[in-house]
């Protein structure tokens, strides 16, 4: 949760509970916990969030991030992944698209604070 508040605005921070039900993973720097990915799990695997701390935005580490999330999907046997973030957020939005993410579907109202649609995107695993 601390990770969270360094990363995300306020209406974006998940709560001890949810984390509580989501895997969790930490991307190490020198040390750091410099990113952060977390899943829910089930037939499809969900990504219910991606974070890299501003710090070591823009240096790779997404990409090695989500590369891993695929390689953890396919290896763990999940057909399809899952994901959303806020419409405003092109730098992931890209990133999805580069990896082959395709937008699913754009959800008004998603987020509160500041109020803004979502994006669904999805990546299938197996054609």
């Amino acid at each position: 949760m601390a990770f969270d508040r360094r990363v995300f605005p306020p209406s974006d921070r998940f709560d001890a509970q949810y984390w509580a039900i989501c895997d969790a993973w930490w991307m190490l720097v020198d040390g750091v916990k410099a990113g952060c990915c977390a899943f829910e799990k089930g037939s499809n695997l969900y990504i219910a969030t991606t974070g890299i701390l501003p710090k070591y935005q823009r240096t790779g580490l997404g990409v090695l991030m989500k590369a891993w999330q695929i390689a953890y999907a396919k290896t763990h046997g999940h057909h399809r992944l899952i994901t959303h973030m806020r419409k405003s957020n092109e730098a992931i939005i890209a990133l999805n698209k580069r990896f082959g993410f395709k937008v699913v579907r754009t959800v008004d109202g998603y987020y509160e604070d500041p109020p803004e649609p979502g994006i669904v995107m999805r990546l299938d695993l197996i054609p």
